[in-house]
């Protein structure tokens, strides 16, 4: 059974940084995608960056390109989310999910299997 954890969360000022991580417990492949998600009050689930894991391969939205670096560490089972010059429009919750497989658009949510239980970015300016 697949499981994702997230961790690294936290209230950071306007310009901060901070560092996801999602664990990936149970995938039998070292070959599929991993993509984290963000969800504010009110709004839809939205694809922020994710990455293939057999060729490395990753893909951003526009509004984090350049601030934001998605990055695995096969070793541990674990992609992290570098977040650097944090806007207050970050703050979000921010969710890992994990499919063996993904076909065309990378970010629609429902593409992805395995979901983490999500970890709160908060952002003040």
């Amino acid at each position: 059974q697949v499981q994702l954890v997230e961790s690294g969360g936290g209230s950071v000022q306007a310009g901060g940084s901070l560092r996801l991580s999602c664990v990936v417990f149970g995938y039998t492949s070292n070959n599929y995608f991993l993509g984290w998600f963000r969800q504010a009050p009110g709004k839809e689930r939205e694809g922020v960056a994710v990455i293939g894991t057999g060729a490395g391969s990753t893909y951003y939205a526009d509004s984090v390109k350049g601030r934001f670096t998605i990055s695995q560490d096969n070793a541990e089972n674990t992609v992290y989310l570098q977040m650097n010059s944090l806007k207050p429009e970050d703050t979000a919750m921010y969710y890992c999910a994990a499919a063996q497989r993904v076909m065309g658009w990378v970010f629609a949510p429902a593409k992805y299997n395995y979901w983490g239980q999500g970890t709160q970015v908060t952002v003040s300016s």
